[in-house]
């Protein structure tokens, strides 16, 4: 029944912003501007007695005010004020209300708590549906819904479900920055009618969704949600961060949501026996997108790697293997290949590569790479771009070298079917009369890797910590 009712709140045919505003710093003007922005074809319904207008379109006095039936609303308005608005909104017919309206149970009074339930019962009486209170609500671009500025308009395979509003929006951002694009985001709060359950038994339902996000602080139901996320994660990769796990992340988690944290080892190893993938923080929640995202299945744990010089190879095979992949030595047919081609210093090479002693020696990291793609033994291939190398490249005109580098990594990946990534960030302030060149120069080189779905990631540990839980998923599987 929920995911039926949710995919009717996410169609909607017209949607009303009840306490819309001119307040450009409010919430009430965002939606609005949201729904504009983000091009929602049908009737905007901005509500509010104290404007004729907002953003040029007409403005109701009231919900009552409005031609017609409603599909979905949006309510900006005080708590006090929710109970009279959904008495409004069921005369007009809406299935749908996204409550970002809050200073309900997770103030932690009791008359707060007392008239959330009220409003729940009302709205059950009533056949409506609510997304929150206390959240952002939807993010759904390809019908333009959204909850923040300067979101990606296009869509993509990943969908999220997040307690928290903030922390989606600001999420959404920052991955969007790797190639991630979403098809739907949902920030649903205090989770008072429909849940994580619910939000979790839609997506793996979802045919435009391939790989599920979560960010929970607490579950209301655990069996339930056992038994969903179980369901879900033999369909589709399942990532989960959990908040409030310390005593004072639970403080806060009940003060942000009014959920119950629980005992997190308990939620370890429930995640764990389900088959979903844990991610620690928002940074490995990215990366653990990246990897599932741009990657085919990753079935082994055997690496090779081009690592930059001598040190940074050093600590590149140490962050390898300390994430639990294998950092294997070259095999003897490698290094006879090197021979016949003349690499004078072909029984030196390791791996990781040096590319400060392959230098000159008539093969390159390219080469290496290739040969390793070729090879049985490895699984999978990691490769250094060295900034400082394109910035070169890209200033000296004898060889027009920035394009040619980057073509060839994503060549590569598109030659092998094993995993590729590459390992490109900034771990330095570049300064001097040159500076802004050279940040454009990078820019320019990571724009185009993405644009390309290639993975990459800032460092080696990074890399090697999604890969190893990426290939326990698919282990998993089996």
């Amino acid at each position: 029944m929920s995911v039926q009712a949710l995919e009717t709140i996410l169609h909607p045919r017209s949607v009303a912003v009840v306490g819309a505003s001119a307040n450009v710093y409010s919430f009430g003007y965002s939606f609005v501007h949201h729904l504009v922005e983000y091009g929602f074809k049908g009737p905007i319904y901005p509500v509010n007695p104290n404007y004729p207008e907002i953003m040029g379109l007409k403005t109701y006095p009231s919900v009552r005010d409005i031609p017609g039936t409603v599909d979905f609303a949006i309510s900006c308005v005080n708590a006090s004020q929710v109970t009279g608005m959904l008495e409004e909104l069921a005369e007009k017919g809406v299935k749908g209300v996204h409550l970002y309206t809050a200073r309900f149970s997770e103030t932690g009074r009791q008359d707060a708590a007392e008239l959330e339930q009220a409003v729940l019962k009302l709205a059950l009486d009533k056949g409506i549906r609510l997304i929150g209170p206390n959240c952002m609500g939807v993010y759904y671009p390809r019908v333009g819904l959204s909850f923040g500025f300067n979101l990606p308009k296009d869509s993509g395979p990943v969908g999220m479900i997040s307690q928290s509003g903030g922390g989606a929006s600001g999420f959404v951002h920052l991955a969007s920055l790797r190639g991630i694009r979403f098809s739907k985001v949902i920030s649903y709060g205090n989770g008072l009618d429909l849940t994580e359950c619910d939000y979790l038994d839609y997506f793996l339902q979802d045919q435009e969704t391939k790989i599920i996000l979560m960010y929970v602080e607490g579950v209301k139901d655990g069996r339930r949600f056992f038994e969903t996320l179980t369901r879900a994660t033999r369909l589709k990769p399942v990532i989960i961060m959990k908040g409030g796990r310390g005593q004072a992340g639970s403080r806060m988690t009940f003060s942000h949501t009014a959920s119950l944290a629980g005992s997190f080892p308990v939620w370890e190893a429930m995640v764990r026996q389900a088959g979903a993938v844990s991610a620690d923080d928002f940074d490995e929640l990215i990366d653990l997108t990246v990897a599932f995202r741009f990657l085919p299945m990753v079935q082994g744990k055997r690496v090779g790697v081009i690592g930059g010089g001598g040190g940074p190879s050093v600590i590149a095979a140490e962050e390898c293997e300390e994430s639990g992949l294998e950092v294997i030595p070259i095999p003897q047919e490698m290094r006879e290949e090197l021979k016949k081609r003349g690499v004078s210093i072909w029984d030196w090479i390791s791996n990781p590569v040096d590319l400060s002693i392959v230098a000159g020696s008539g093969v390159t990291d390219i080469d290496m790479l290739h040969l390793m793609g070729q090879h049985p033994s490895f699984d999978i291939l990691m490769a250094n771009i060295n900034e400082w190398v394109l910035i070169t490249l890209a200033s000296d005109e004898r060889f027009q070298g920035l394009n040619s580098q980057i073509t060839s990594h994503i060549n590569l990946r598109n030659t092998y079917s094993k995993p590729y990534v590459v390992i490109f960030g900034e771990r330095g302030v570049i300064t001097g009369d040159h500076a802004d060149w050279h940040w454009k120069v990078i820019a320019k080189a990571r724009a185009e890797l993405i644009r390309s779905g290639m993975a990459t990631f800032p460092t080696f540990r990074r890399a090697a910590r999604a890969l190893r839980k990426v290939q326990e998923y698919y282990a998993g599987l089996g």
